[in-house]
Formats: C-alpha cells, sequence, structure tokens
C-alpha cells in the first residue's frame, strides 16, 4: 500500500472507455458451445464511461454508480458485486499484481445499459487501465488485452479502440486502418434488451425458416473501404445487422424509430448489435447534430457521436 509517513496515502486513477458501434454484424448458426460465431466491424464513438479507482486501506473491492450519470437508472438493475464486469476487472487485476490494495471503483454512466453498445465492456476496459496504473502494474498493453479477453467478447475492443474487424465470438480483433470521421446519431431506449435473449430468437426465427445458416469468415471488404474513405454514402449501401430482425421481433417500436430517423435524414441505419439502441449515420457533424435535435422534438433520446475514438485511457492521477 501506498504510505506517507507511515499513514495510508489514498491515489485516485480516472480512466475512460469508449462505447461501440456494430457497423457490420454476421451472425452465424448456433454452435455446440451456445455460442455463435460472428464477423463484425467495431466502430469506437464519442459516448464513454469512466471509472475513477481509489484505493483503500480496507481490503477488497467496492463498485458505485456516480451521481454524475447521464442515465436514468431508476429502473435498471446494475449489479455493484462480483457480478459486474468492472469488479470482474480489478479482481483480475488484483490476482496479477504484486502489491495492490483494496479498491473502490466509481462508475460513471453514459452508455446505455443492455443497449448493444458494450457499455459493461467499456468500464472493464477502463478498471483495466485504472488499476494497472494504480497498483503499477507495469503490464504490457498486449497483457492488458488478453486479459480483457477472459472478460468478454467486447472489452477487448474498447480497450483497443478504433476501429477493428472481430471474428470467432468477437473476441478475434484485427485493427482495421480506418481514420476517417464519420458521424451519427444514437437514439437510445429507455429499456434494455439483454444480448442471449436476442440470439435466442434470432436462433428461433432461423428455425422457423428452415434455411442453412453459413459460418461467418470474414467482413465485406466494401464496409472497409469506405470506412477508410470517410465515405457515408457508399457506408450506408453495405451496413448491416443479422441481429436487428431479432430485436425487431422483441421490441417492435424500433422499426418505427428506425424509419423515423431515415425519413428526417439520415443516410442510413441500423439496430447497434443487440440493441435496443439505434444508430443513424449523418452526412457530417453538423447533419448529426441537426438530426439529433429534431428527433430530440419528436420525443427521442437523441445524440450526435463520432468515430472512431481512442480506446481505454487514463485522463487523470490524483494523490488525496
Amino acid at each position: 500500500m501506498n504510505a506517507v509517513r507511515g499513514r495510508f496515502a489514498a491515489r485516485t486513477v480516472r480512466a475512460k472507455a469508449p462505447g461501440k458501434v456494430n457497423v457490420s454484424l454476421g451472425v452465424g448458426p448456433l454452435r455446440d458451445d451456445g455460442y455463435h460465431s460472428v464477423a463484425s466491424v467495431y466502430l469506437a464513438v464519442s459516448l464513454y464511461e469512466e471509472v475513477a479507482a481509489t484505493s483503500t486501506a480496507t481490503p477488497g473491492i467496492t463498485v458505485s454508480i456516480a451521481p454524475a450519470s447521464t442515465l436514468d437508472l431508476d429502473d435498471v438493475d446494475i449489479p455493484l458485486d462480483e457480478r459486474n464486469l468492472a469488479y470482474k476487472a480489478a479482481s483480475i487485476m488484483a490476482d496479477v499484481s504484486e502489491h495492490p490494495t483494496g479498491v473502490h471503483l466509481e462508475i460513471t454512466k453514459r452508455v446505455p445499459v443492455a443497449g448493444g453498445m458494450g457499455g459493461g465492456s467499456a468500464d472493464a476496459a477502463a478498471t483495466l487501465v485504472a488499476c494497472d496504473a494504480l497498483w503499477n502494474s507495469g503490464l504490457s498493453r498486449d497483457e492488458l488485452a488478453h486479459l480483457a479477453a477472459e472478460l468478454g467478447a467486447d472489452v477487448p475492443f474498447s480497450l483497443l479502440g478504433g476501429t477493428a474487424v472481430g471474428l470467432g465470438v468477437g473476441d478475434e480483433l484485427s485493427p482495421a486502418l480506418a481514420k476517417a470521421q464519420t458521424d451519427w446519431v444514437l437514439v437510445t431506449a429507455d429499456f434494455g434488451l439483454p444480448t442471449p435473449e436476442v440470439f435466442r430468437t434470432l436462433d428461433k426465427l432461423r428455425d422457423a425458416e428452415g434455411l442453412p445458416i453459413e459460418e461467418p469468415t470474414a467482413v465485406d471488404p466494401k464496409i472497409l473501404k469506405a470506412l477508410r474513405s470517410g465515405d457515408a454514402d457508399a457506408l450506408s449501401r453495405v451496413m448491416i445487422n443479422d441481429l436487428q430482425r431479432a430485436s425487431f421481433e422483441l421490441a417492435p417500436g424500433l422499426r418505427d424509430t428506425l424509419g423515423l430517423g431515415e425519413s428526417r435524414g439520415a443516410i442510413a441505419g441500423l439496430v447497434s448489435g443487440s440493441g435496443p439502441t439505434v444508430a443513424l449515420l449523418a452526412r457530417n457533424p453538423a447533419a448529426a447534430e441537426g438530426l439529433a435535435e429534431d428527433l430530440r422534438h419528436h420525443g427521442l433520446n437523441a445524440q450526435a457521436v463520432h468515430g472512431p475514438v481512442p480506446g481505454a485511457r487514463i485522463i487523470s492521477d490524483t494523490l488525496l
């Protein structure tokens, strides 16, 4: 533990990590292990989770949600114990660090909970880098990525950020050289869609059709080309999400949200990941801001964002 003149000196490391949009998401059939193979293009966007990791004299890990969180969490059940991904990330870091202290994690929530944008994964990624600094673990980025993969398929990408192709169950990441900015409007819902339920619904819809489903092994190169050039029109023609129809089945109102967005000026749109967040592609930042304002006038929770942005990183380090 840190000590100054024999007394414990608390320290707070604050880190942030981005949410993501699945610009493309192909989903294979249900595997024998209960998972699905995917081929996805992830885009980190400018909506961030923050984690403040504070060392404590008392051993153990505690978690709280910051009052500054911008989400309405009154009806959302966020576990604050070992079920929480940030808690799990801190636990893993404590196991690999030589001199861990107790730690309190205060999470500022901005990415929708169960919204298909990897908010919990962003919490875990931010916790990994914060605790690495807090405990002077000295892990390389590759070592942190290995730990991230143990926590879930989306955690390595939130650590990496930018743009990446994800294969396997989404954890086999390959960074994509696509740095041109694209602009989006995110329309968030006041409810969540549990990812396992969305996948189960997709399986039921496919079973009813009886059509063969191929394993996805690659993403459409046209998507990466459009992202590299920042060509929103070209991107609009190739965005896909195999999970979207399952999200529509569970929450039919999402179809109306998508239609409204496209009728009010979005070039294209899709459900992000398993939903229910709807991501609408805009032509430029001004168009995104205008569309978001228009949709708010229609009673929707909409905000303009852009991508790609960097992955998890430290934003402050303070002795208390």
